[in-house]
Order: C-alpha cells, then structure tokens, then sequence
C-alpha cells in the first residue's frame, strides 16, 4: 500500500525503481499494493535522453530494506526491471 514518508520513521529505505511515464508508475502501484507491500512513492528529477541529455521527472519508489528482496522479485515477474544502484 502506498504509504507516507511519516509511516516508515527511522527505517533505511531502498530505492527499487524509477518510472518515467504515468502509466507504468501507474501498474507497479497497483503490482505493489495487491501484493501487500508498503511503498514510498516520490517524484525526483533523473538524466534522461541519448543524444539530447535533459533533467526530467520521475516517480522514484523506495521500500523498506527487508521488504526489497521480495518486492525485487515480485518486480521481475511482473514484467518490470528493479533499479540498480550498479547501473
């Protein structure tokens, strides 16, 4: 369920993956919240563009640290690619 900044107080939060259009932001709330997860949804600017590199406006979700192996996977067989710290 999506959740507050507030909800999670002093938990470390895992950034698990960045929406750049409306629609997909849309699926994974709604693949997250029927799965039971609490989530953190904030926009964010991120570098976007090959050629013409611009700063554009995403929908960053974060999970809790112990929650980010399951939603991770539960990401992967929904059809969704999990961010990677890594690139």
């Amino acid at each position: 369920m999506r959740q507050e900044p507030d909800f999670f107080g002093e938990q470390e939060l895992v950034l698990i993956y960045v929406a750049k259009k409306l629609k997909e932001a849309l699926q994974l709330e709604k693949v997250l919240s029927d799965a039971g997860f609490d989530y953190l949804v904030e926009p964010d600017k991120y570098a976007g563009g090959i050629i013409f590199r611009s700063e554009r406006i995403g929908a960053f979700f974060y999970v809790d640290e112990r929650s980010e192996p399951a939603a991770r996977a539960l990401m992967q067989n929904a059809g969704f690619a999990p961010y990677n710290v890594a690139g």
